[in-house]
């Protein structure tokens, strides 16, 4: 071997990705579980997912503060005692509610799976809600959101997604006051009731597993069929957007900064138009080298930074920029953005530049395939998407193949400044 002479460089698109396989088992009482295996370390992460996001709710915040106040006692344990036990054992219990769903993720060591699990599934299928913990509840979160008001870029998240969706649509509606002083501890346990069900749960496992974990799990979650039986109706409900476009907030007359949304509603995940919206929005503004940064962070001084993302929200999707900016230049560089979306109207990407984004999204993508933990979720999204692999791999060849015409084509679709709304927060 001749060292002086270095190895040959190869793109990340030449290389052939593979979505490693889950296995997949069913507890005694039909609960699928998911799992991805590795030998690598002895931890372990486990996640309980329930279709019990906000879209559930019939009244506001009671899917966030269900999820939230399941860990805080149980009839067994104070919610004192259920963090002693998780934190005893160096190990960490999250939950979160979203849109579509909520969950419960337990990380721990291998060896520790056997005495964390009946805690979990106390947590899961025992909780009590008492009074003093959704009194806490409320007053914590009523005073984060009271700070949190202050604060530019908050009010415009907030706002941003109230016009694109409507104010009474799961993917707009937004905390208040009134809301959080509203909460029962009856209406938690009735969404309890019909969401936190045995037939509703689906259980993803990664990393190092126990010899026995199925039988751990049957043991904690699979023996009954633990809060009865119900079937939701996933309702298809009315998206009921803005008339108006350009608003203008004034919300701290102190503040040297402007928070800035430009956005636009987008098709979903199942459009056609989806995976090649991924890489026009990478080079608009999803990564640090993008045109929205090169001009109004680099070239213009007027951000710390810029991006643009795209939503992936089940019944219907977004494109929304987003950065902070000095008042006085917050006019300017919705201007700037306005021009780099007609410029990519008017232009097609040089391959350069294409050939970047393309090794740029490649390598994010094998990034997130390297570790079991990375590849539970890459197939949790999947699944609760009810897609499956060709997904995955239709999309990498839609990075691979898609041409600067096609770009070209999409941006004179979906990027006419007339679509998009338009708000400064100051």
């Amino acid at each position: 071997m001749n060292r002086t002479t270095p190895p040959p460089i190869k793109d990340a698109v030449e290389f052939d990705l593979k979505l490693k396989p889950y296995e997949q088992y069913t507890l005694d009482n039909g609960i699928p579980v998911y799992v991805v295996k590795s030998d690598e370390q002895e931890t372990l992460q486990l996640e309980l997912v329930f279709p019990a996001g906000t879209w559930y709710e019939s009244e506001s915040l009671e899917a966030a503060a269900t999820n939230f106040l399941l860990k805080n006692g149980t009839s067994k344990r104070t919610a004192l005692e259920i963090n002693e036990s998780i934190d005893y054992h160096g190990a960490y219990l999250n939950r979160n509610a979203y849109h579509e769903t909520a969950v419960y993720t337990l990380h721990c060591l291998t060896k520790h799976a056997e005495v964390l699990l009946p805690v979990l599934q106390d947590v899961i299928l025992d909780p009590v809600f008492p009074e003093e913990e959704l009194n806490l509840y409320k007053q914590n979160h009523k005073q984060k959101l009271a700070v949190n008001l202050q604060k530019c870029d908050f009010v415009a998240n907030r706002f941003i997604d109230k016009y694109l969706f409507g104010e009474f649509h799961p993917y707009g509606r937004v905390s208040s006051m009134m809301a959080y002083d509203a909460l029962q501890t009856e209406t938690l346990k009735a969404f309890y009731q019909k969401h936190y069900t045995y037939n509703n749960c689906r259980i993803f496992v990664a990393g190092h597993m126990p010899a026995n974990m199925i039988e751990l799990l049957n043991k904690s979650f699979g023996a009954t069929k633990w809060n009865g039986e119900t079937h939701l109706t996933r309702l298809d409900l009315p998206i009921q957007p803005a008339e108006e476009k350009k608003f203008r907030i004034f919300n701290d007359e102190n503040g040297v900064q402007g928070a800035i949304r430009m956005a636009r509603q987008f098709p979903n995940r199942y459009h056609p138009d989806f995976p090649k919206m991924l890489v026009l929005n990478t080079i608009l503004g999803g990564y640090f080298g993008s045109r929205l940064m090169s001009n109004i962070r680099e070239e213009k001084g007027y951000t710390y930074g810029i991006h643009s993302q795209l939503y992936n929200f089940r019944q219907s999707s977004a494109i929304n920029i987003q950065t902070e900016a000095g008042r006085d230049v917050c006019e300017a560089a919705i201007e700037e953005v306005y021009k780099e979306l007609k410029k990519l109207q008017d232009e097609v990407v040089p391959a350069e530049e294409l050939d970047l984004v393309r090794n740029y999204m490649i390598g994010s993508i094998l990034g997130d395939l390297d570790g079991a933990f990375q590849l539970i979720q890459r197939w949790k999204n999947l699944i609760l998407n009810d897609l499956d692999e060709n997904y995955f791999y239709n999309n990498i060849q839609t990075i691979k193949t898609i041409s600067a015409e096609e770009l070209q084509h999409l941006a004179k679709q979906y990027f006419s400044p007339g679509d998009f709304y338009e708000l400064v927060v100051i």
